[in-house]
């Protein structure tokens, strides 16, 4: 059975950091970070393939790093300067796909696979 597990979230001020973690039950090719804020939709944050491969939404390119170590299944998101409006509930998300394009590595339809979140608060 597949899991993924997220940790390090928390609350912080603005301009703070924090460092999400994904931990998965085994190794997925494409893993991506999705975040979903109170009454918006879910939104892809950042995703990474196993080759290394990134790629970041608009509005977080420059603060945030989506990183992975291989040999232990896990996923990473450093978050610096952090905003009021990148509070939400982030979410891990994983495929074994090697085959999806970079203008849909973030669309949530692409993951099988997902996370219970962990929040995000990020005051002002």
């Amino acid at each position: 059975q597949v899991h993924l597990v997220e940790s390090g979230g928390g609350s912080v001020q603005a301009g703070g950091s924090l460092t999400l973690s994904c931990a998965a039950s085994e190794y997925f090719y494409t893993m991506a970070w999705f975040r979903q804020a109170p009454g918006k939709e879910r939104e892809g944050v950042a995703a990474i393939e196993g080759d290394g491969t990134t790629e970041y939404r608009k509005s977080i390119q420059g603060r945030f790093t989506i990183s992975r170590d291989n040999a232990k299944n896990t996923l990473y998101l450093r978050m610096n300067s952090l905003k009021p409006d990148d509070s939400a509930m982030y979410y891990c998300a994983a495929s074994s796909s090697d085959t999806i394009y970079s203008f849909q590595i973030l669309d949530t339809v692409q993951y099988p696979y997902w996370g219970q979140g962990t929040q995000v608060t990020v005051s002002s």
